[in-house]
């Protein structure tokens, strides 16, 4: 070929290219972001996140698509922070209480009677936030709303009259602080993640749950255990969060329309945890299950608990910790 043929060669494959790149223009133009969650379909938490998914793809007319994975099918729940700030996945929902080995605010919530409404819940999350958007950051991510769960409660084989009907038996819970306080009444207490817990029963590693009637339908409690008592003591929390470096890339007017997503995410998540409640507690019922509130006797031991664990978590926790708690007691002591 000669040095003109060559020359033309080139120049043609240079044109195919750049037609190419023109053609892929629109495509490219899209910002894709994959995400994990652990919890499956039915899960009111995994259906008000798809809403937040739809908001957003609503609100950056399609140039924001988040292609969303449940139900620990991605990365599992335990991982998925490790999996955002290392950029294995722009985005996910983690359960705060998990990761209280690196830093206690993480499972204040989980200190039985700190937080037992939705009012004091709400209280609780604006008072947290902007710590946690300082760890956050620090951390590579961004922090941008939050799911709490309803009340939780003890599912057992027998029924609870007292903290004596907790001695000795083996129980699932899923955070230091549950950990903490499931020992102190009496329990075993092993920490595992949702989806082990059918196997756990059937291998006969745990016999009772701490959770709450949502976990106790998605797992089918009523399969391993004949109660559900309610005690009302927790009100823990999830999170969504980004990779810093994924939500940086996104121009300003799309990155408002995420953080607007997420705060109607975190206001409809309060909403629907009161319904899923009463919904899911019923749903136990009609599978044969005997749901009813902590006996007071249990309900006064647990509060022991709680104010010795408060304090303990006060002994552990950065100043700047230990002011968010008080500024929240104080604020509950003038209501």
């Amino acid at each position: 070929m000669s040095l003109i043929s060559r020359i033309s060669a080139l120049k043609l494959a240079a044109a195919a290219v750049g037609a190419s790149l023109a053609l892929a223009g629109p495509a490219s133009a899209q910002t894709q972001w994959m995400m994990a969650s652990g919890y499956p379909e039915n899960n009111f938490l995994t259906q008000n996140l798809r809403k937040w998914v739809e908001d957003v793809e609503k609100g950056t007319a399609g140039k924001l698509k988040i292609t969303l994975h449940t139900n620990d099918s991605l990365i599992k729940l335990d991982s998925i922070k490790s999996a955002v700030q290392r950029g294995q996945v722009q985005a996910g929902e983690i359960r705060l209480g998990v990761y209280g080995n690196e830093d206690p605010m993480f499972i204040l919530d989980g200190v039985p009677f700190v937080a037992s409404t939705y009012e004091e819940a709400w209280k609780l999350m604006e008072l947290q936030d902007p710590y946690f958007k300082g760890l956050f950051d620090k951390a590579g991510m961004v922090i941008a709303g939050y799911q709490v769960w309803p009340s939780q409660g003890f599912y057992t084989k027998t029924p609870v009259n007292s903290v004596e009907d907790f001695k000795g038996k083996k129980i699932r819970i899923y955070s230091t602080a549950t950990q903490k306080m499931a020992t102190l009444l009496g329990f075993n207490a092993t920490i595992l993640p949702f989806a082990e817990i059918p196997q756990a029963f059937s291998t006969g590693l745990i016999e009772a749950l701490f959770t709450s009637a949502q976990t106790g339908v998605d797992i089918q409690a009523w399969d391993n255990t004949k109660y559900f008592t309610d005690v009302g003591a927790i009100l823990s929390k999830n999170a969504l969060i980004f990779s810093k470096r994924a939500f940086s890339a996104l121009s300003p007017a799309d990155q408002k329309v995420v953080m607007d997503a997420a705060a109607a995410y975190t206001k409809r998540s309060w909403e629907m945890s009161k319904a899923a409640g009463d919904e899911k507690a019923a749903v136990l019922k009609k599978n044969g299950m005997t749901v009813t509130g902590g006996p007071p006797a249990v309900l006064a031991a647990m509060k022991k608990v709680g104010a010795q664990m408060a304090d303990e978590w006060k002994a552990t926790a950065s100043p700047a910790a230990v002011a968010v708690l008080n500024t929240y007691m104080s604020g509950q002591k003038t209501n």
